[in-house]
């Protein structure tokens, strides 16, 4: 038995891979100068990408984003999404740049587009550019960490605008593998009261791993209730440096194994590529799905090609278009 090649060729049959999280718009920017800010604490990447963001023309950005999409095109995939900064740093150079990539390769893969509020969206120059990429994207992006301690206001303002607008929302959580987030909790929470359900999507959701299993499986009902569908990416944040906190046992994943038995939709992406938030990173669907099957200890290949396939359509929006 050849379980890679089973495995590879249902993704085929399924019409290829979904990548249901990028960050396409960084890809490659990993310097020899900015190699030393890949062992910076997440928080403070947020701000070191400035730099890089501030230089970077249209053109740069396209560059890397369809050097990336045609490695994803060569490994047979047939639909991504990938968020794109927006925000007075980088203005509208990667919406343009998003915009040109849609234009030259629509018609060769599904590609949607997120905006990634790296700013927040509680104050003035965040908001003016969150209204700027509205229109364009997809799918509305969220990171209510970045808002600290207004993240509810962050959530309402999301949920509320995408509501008005018709889209679905994909929103970052629980990134710090840490039992002191319960992030996933209030999305789930926040996507009842704002009736919601069915078109939120939790990215990461690793903190829940931390947790209790008490915890973990009342996080999961609730979840349940809001039809909130999740998006691991496994690279991503398997590298979290060690702690000093007494914790459950557990790996820095996203805990696939016990969310798929109890009914919650999950999908994977590959998140970012070869910059300061993954220097060694480089796409490869099969690494990222081979991480997840090791490090959850789950090998039901029919489960994990409905992962790696159908439930990114889902997660997508997509479903009814294919």
């Amino acid at each position: 038995m050849n379980p890679k090649k089973i495995f590879i060729e249902k993704i085929q049959e399924k019409g290829g891979w979904v990548n249901a999280h990028a960050h396409l718009d960084r890809a490659y920017t990993l310097t020899k100068k900015n190699f030393k800010y890949s062992y910076s604490p997440l928080k403070k990447k947020w701000y070191l990408i400035d730099e890089m963001k501030r230089l970077a023309t249209k053109e740069d950005i396209y560059m890397r984003m369809e050097k990336a999409l045609e490695y994803f095109l060569i490994q047979g995939t047939q639909a991504l999404c990938t968020f794109i900064d927006v925000d007075e740093i980088i203005e509208d150079r990667a919406l343009k740049a998003a915009q040109k990539l849609k234009n030259n390769y629509g018609n060769s893969i599904y590609i949607l587009f997120a905006n990634q509020v790296l700013k927040g969206v509680l104050n003035d120059k965040s908001k003016y550019w969150f209204d700027k990429s509205l229109e364009f994207v997809d799918i509305i992006g969220g990171l209510p960490a970045k808002d600290y301690g207004k993240e509810d206001e962050h959530l309402d303002f999301l949920l509320r605008t995408a509501k008005k607008k018709g889209k679905i929302v994909h929103v970052h959580v629980d990134q710090l593998n840490t039992y002191e987030e319960k992030e996933t909790e209030k999305l789930a929470r926040k996507t009842i009261e704002h009736g919601m359900q069915g078109k939120v999507v939790a990215i990461h959701s690793v903190s829940l791993a931390a947790h209790s299993r008490d915890y973990r499986y009342k996080t999961y009902q609730l979840m349940k209730k809001a039809d909130l569908m999740v998006i691991s990416c496994p690279i991503a944040w398997i590298d979290h440096p060690r702690r000093e906190h007494l914790t459950i046992s557990h790996n820095s994943i996203t805990p696939v194994d016990e969310m798929v038995p109890e009914g919650i939709i999950v999908a994977f992406g590959t998140d970012n590529i070869c910059d300061i938030y993954k220097p060694f990173s480089d796409g490869d669907l099969w690494i990222e799905l081979r991480v997840m099957l090791e490090a959850c200890h789950y090998y039901n290949i029919d489960h994990l090609v409905k992962i790696a396939t159908t439930n990114g359509l889902k997660v997508l929006g997509l479903d009814k278009n294919i």
